[in-house]
């Protein structure tokens, strides 16, 4: 059964936003750190962003830094990316995931024990 479930993925124009969803389904991550990872056809899982299990830490790669904010909400088991200004090169499924605590480097993809199935996300120039 798949524990995290990603949803709001889908075909945008460059310039425009998209929130996606992370919702923990067995509510069993709400103290865990849970980030958001990306990969394009052909190319390398790249880490997005990312967030402690309280919120009060979140951290961000360069290359979304200033576009995309994640959140949380542990009441309704979700975490969210909010992506604006989206440009052609944020094309990619999108996966969230969850470590098993809440430790840094938040943005380090082997402390992810359990991951998603993505959503695809494409962003028309």
């Amino acid at each position: 059964q798949v524990q995290l479930v990603e949803s709001g993925g889908g075909l945008v124009q460059a310039g425009d936003s998209l929130t996606l969803s992370c919702l923990d389904s067995e509510q069993t991550y709400s103290r865990s750190a849970v980030g958001w990872f990306r990969q394009a056809p052909g190319k390398e899982r790249e880490s997005v962003a990312a967030i402690s299990w309280s919120g009060a830490f979140t951290d961000y790669a360069d290359s979304v830094k200033g576009r995309f904010i994640i959140s949380r909400d542990n009441a309704k088991n979700t975490v969210y990316l909010q992506m604006n200004s989206l440009k052609p090169e944020d094309t990619a499924v999108y996966y969230c995931a969850a470590q098993r605590y809440s430790e840094s480097p938040y943005l380090d993809s082997d402390k992810y024990v359990v991951w998603g199935q993505g959503t695809q996300v494409t962003v028309a120039s």
